[in-house]
């Protein structure tokens, strides 16, 4: 089973910002929307570009790349050209520390 893992501070993520971070070699997003942590792999599942860099809408982020969509919750794509989800990893807060666990292998 996964441990969670200390990845940023709150105040480190303002509200509409976004921070990657390394998890055991992938590259996972974090979002601050209105106060509630997201985490979403960093990969877009059309053609495995970056998706931090593209513009949050809701709690929907759209690639920069190719205007896929993907639901920050659930990691669905919403949207061709994507039609494969990305990961998500669950988040909790210890304290003001935020946390997250990578359960894809477990």
């Amino acid at each position: 089973m996964a441990d969670w893992v200390t990845v940023a501070q709150a105040d480190e993520i303002a509200p509409g910002a976004v921070k990657v971070v390394d998890l055991d070699g992938a590259n996972v997003a974090i979002f601050n929307i209105d106060g509630e942590y997201l985490a979403l792999e960093d990969v877009c599942s059309h053609d495995g570009g970056e998706l931090a860099s593209g513009k949050v809408d809701g709690d929907q982020i759209i690639c920069a790349r190719h205007g896929a969509r993907f639901c920050l919750r659930t990691g669905e794509a919403l949207c061709a050209p994507a039609y494969e989800p990305t990961a998500v990893f669950p988040v909790q807060m210890l304290g003001s520390a935020i946390q997250i666990k990578d359960e894809r292998w477990d």
